[in-house]
């Protein structure tokens, strides 16, 4: 009885929430109060007073700055640039080296590939290498058992 009463309280709850937004056709729920539409005022055209102009680059900057093809020398890079263009910058480094990472990758898995055709030419697999590691390590636990076994038959001699 409970679960049919609670289904129809939500049922009764969104359809008054479907006839408030009808009625009124905003989406806000306690207030009626019409919104008002604001004049777009229009972009100033000088900069602002309170933006640095300019950005003294690091070291790093500016290798960036040479890498990303920007400036050809450190020695055409100004004292002061600007943040847009250190940012534009690492920004064009960033994917440069994405890039490089990709194709890094794609060579590995291509390498990968044809070190494991080479193994499967020569009948290497990981699981014969596995067993053959798990025949040395019996053989190494059997040859300490009979060490052990000769050590306390002599001391027992004795």
């Amino acid at each position: 009885m409970n679960f049919v009463r609670s289904r129809l309280s939500i049922g009764n709850f969104i359809g008054q929430r479907c006839r408030q937004v009808t009625e009124t056709w905003s989406h806000r729920g306690m207030c009626n109060k019409p919104q008002e539409v604001k004049a777009e005022a229009p972009l100033p055209t000088t900069r602002a007073g309170f933006r640095v102009p300019g950005y003294k680059p690091s070291e790093m900057d500016r290798r960036i700055l040479i890498w990303s093809g920007r400036f050809k020398t450190a020695d055409q890079i100004p004292e002061f640039v600007s943040f847009e263009m250190i940012d534009a910058a690492r920004n064009k480094v960033r994917v440069k080296v994405c890039y490089v990472m990709m194709a890094a990758t794609i060579g590995a898995c291509l390498v990968m590939v044809i070190m494991g055709k080479r193994a499967a030419g020569r009948h290497e697999s990981l699981t014969k290498q596995n067993m053959e590691k798990k025949a040395r390590w019996r053989e190494e636990l059997e040859r300490d058992k009979l060490e052990k076994e000769a050590v306390t038959l002599s001391e027992k001699a004795q």
